[in-house]
């Protein structure tokens, strides 16, 4: 029998404040969450401006996809520069501590105050101000309409 790895999957947003050295606490529940023992994400640019926290599990099946694309296409070489471009290893430290690089903090605008935000298999770490403006700015008719157009068309990964 094949072992197959459980997929992470997180829940949740949780507040979370950057202190002067570029660190933050992942909040208990997030840590919750994660595999027993799993301590190592790789953090990037997330698509809008804010960064993915990815654990390690969930990370390495996106990396070795990505590394078998095809490097003689052009769209592969510059995607994976977007995508890879500042992804960083980053460990938490006994008190459950991740550091943001510099690079990508100046990336996404944090500031002190971070939202983290369940994606799936990652966290998205956004600046609070931003965060917030994002639900402010997005109506319940919006809302309702991209629901329909994302979840009613048979756009599903599973419905080949």
């Amino acid at each position: 029998m094949e072992f197959i790895p459980k997929m992470i999957s997180f829940l949740g947003e949780y507040e979370a404040t950057v202190d002067a050295k570029g660190r933050f606490l992942l909040p208990a529940g997030f840590k919750k969450q994660l595999p027993e023992g799993e301590g190592r994400f790789i953090i990037n640019r997330g698509f809008e401006k804010c960064l993915s926290l990815y654990p390690i599990a969930s990370w390495e099946p996106i990396y070795a996809r990505i590394s078998r694309l095809n490097d003689f296409d052009p769209k592969v070489r510059e995607f994976r520069r977007q995508f890879l471009g500042g992804a960083t290893e980053v460990e938490m430290d006994g008190a459950g501590r991740l550091l943001l690089p510099p690079s990508l903090r100046d990336h996404a605008g944090v500031s002190k105050d971070i939202i983290l935000a369940a994606a799936i298999d990652k966290i998205e770490i956004w600046d609070a101000q931003k965060y917030n403006q994002l639900f402010e700015s997005f109506s319940a008719k919006a809302f309702s309409a991209l629901a329909d157009e994302v979840m009613g068309k048979g756009t599903m990964l599973n419905d080949e």
